[in-house]
């Protein structure tokens, strides 16, 4: 009995070691054989020499330069507003109507009888009354001064207003630009006539631009300092007061070597940022990298010196040890 359990024990230990092994497999012809090598699917890139451009990135808002207001001629009542804060308008658009105060007056009075009014001869009173009140009304049409934006509004449809009082304010289309708040530190490398872009996320775009000039320091405390861009032709946005992010293009960099931004593998925690070569043997080797210059899908590689076409991954990066096999897809 006791050396049958000891013969079971040896068969049951025999057979869990030839299930546990990772190094062999049966063989067809019954002799053991090495374990099929993993391979890893991976995209790559190849190293390439580019120009590359350097931004300094801003953030700011659009404002307008010059505006315009549209004034109540006479003190009346705004019988009404036909724009709200933000419309476009035309030179001459008419934006609301204003209506005398006597006349307004008048209208009330007239109004306030045929609504009292209890007998056939009293309602035909009110009627003569509010028909001389609406032939004799003076009234006036406010129109828009400029092709624009309305910026502001004072008073809206029924409010009594006094001779002169604004009504609205326009900015026009031309009059609006782009502050951009570039920090002391960057300002040495902005000059007027450079090219930029500003993105306006509130009108999901990205307009042309060119700095205009370098304005003055509202407070010598401050760090940032205001730069004007202007819009070009036909890009300008019409609402002012939009958030963005401006970015100036400051220099060149030529003959730059570079990688996909997606072929470098940044560790959070270290700091320190790598890419994986594919070497000729269809293995990865891990290489710590300097990056510069960024644009676009592309960044610049400073050290060390990579050579030009050989391939790096791109994709398939996350977990892919040093000397793992790989298998390029298209």
């Amino acid at each position: 009995m006791r050396k049958a359990l000891m013969l079971a024990a040896t068969l049951a230990l025999r057979c869990a070691c030839s299930r546990d092994s990772p190094e062999v497999n049966a063989a067809p012809n019954g002799r053991r054989a090495p374990t099929a090598t993993a391979v890893t699917a991976v995209t790559v890139a190849a190293v390439r020499r580019m120009t590359l451009t350097v931004h300094v990135s801003a953030p700011g808002s659009t404002t307008a330069l010059q505006v315009q207001d549209v004034r109540a001629p006479f003190a009346g009542v705004l019988s009404d507003l036909l724009v709200h804060d933000g419309d476009k308008v035309e030179p001459g658009q008419v934006i609301g109507h204003l209506l005398s105060q006597d006349s307004a007056a008048a209208l009330e009075g007239a109004r306030a009888m045929l609504r009292s009014a209890r007998t056939a001869q009293e309602r035909s009173d009110a009627q003569r009354a509010l028909s001389l009140a609406e032939q004799s009304q003076v009234a006036a049409a406010l129109r828009s001064p400029a092709q624009g934006v309305v910026v502001s509004h004072r008073a809206n449809a029924g409010a009594l207003v006094s001779q002169d009082e604004e009504v609205i304010t326009v900015a026009a289309s031309a009059a609006i630009v782009f502050v951009a708040r570039v920090d002391q530190d960057d300002l040495s490398r902005v000059r007027p006539g450079e090219t930029a872009s500003v993105q306006l996320p509130a009108l999901r775009a990205t307009l042309p631009g060119r700095v205009h000039s370098i304005l003055p320091l509202a407070s010598p405390s401050e760090y940032s300092v205001p730069v004007r861009i202007d819009f070009g032709s036909g890009a300008r946005p019409h609402p002012a007061g939009l958030f963005g992010t401006a970015r100036i293009a400051v220099a060149e960099k030529q003959n730059a070597l570079t990688v996909p931004v997606a072929a470098v593998f940044r560790d959070d925690v270290t700091g320190v940022s790598r890419v994986a070569r594919v070497t000729p043997r269809g293995t990865t080797h891990w290489t710590s990298v300097k990056t510069g210059v960024e644009e676009g899908d592309a960044i610049e590689i400073v050290a060390p010196t990579l050579k030009v076409g050989e391939r790096v991954i791109t994709s398939g990066l996350v977990g892919l040890p040093e000397g793992a096999h790989v298998q390029i897809q298209p």
